[in-house]
């Protein structure tokens, strides 16, 4: 009787130890299953910026941070003044654009929610002295 409740006894013990291992195995793939779905529903920002003369900015710099001012991050606009920045948490940024010494107003407050992609237009128009590349030359007589 004694070998009985021995062998009973080391059952228990051994189903506890693969309750516990397959309880950890579930909680670890349902931690990996829950990162991957917030890498799928990251938001993404676009847009174009554009110059005092309506055109667009090749390779201006985009400033961008969250609206609590946390992780302040910068990107360039392609040769077209065309940028994207991607893997954004949902919150709400705050973006600035500057190029050639002009500089964009604040755009504040700009939501971005998981899995969706928001455009916006950002043109430059404040600067101590428009640059020449912005300003049309008289053709001399």
């Amino acid at each position: 009787m004694f070998t009985l409740r021995g062998s009973i006894s080391k059952a228990m013990e051994s189903m506890k130890r693969v309750s516990i291992f397959a309880a950890i195995l579930l909680m670890l793939l349902a931690a990996g299953q829950d990162a991957a779905a917030q890498k799928k529903g990251s938001g993404v920002l676009s847009g174009i910026v554009l110059g005092p003369d309506d055109k667009p900015v090749p390779h201006a710099s985009v400033s961008y941070q969250s609206s609590a001012g946390m992780a302040p991050h910068a990107v360039h606009a392609d040769s077209q003044g065309h940028f994207t920045i991607s893997k954004l948490r949902t919150d709400n940024y705050d973006l600035r654009a500057s190029g050639k010494g002009v500089y964009s107003e604040w755009e504040k407050n700009v939501a971005v929610r998981s899995g969706q992609t928001k455009t916006i237009t950002l043109r430059l128009i404040y600067a101590r002295q428009i640059p020449k590349a912005y300003t049309k030359s008289k053709a001399k007589p």
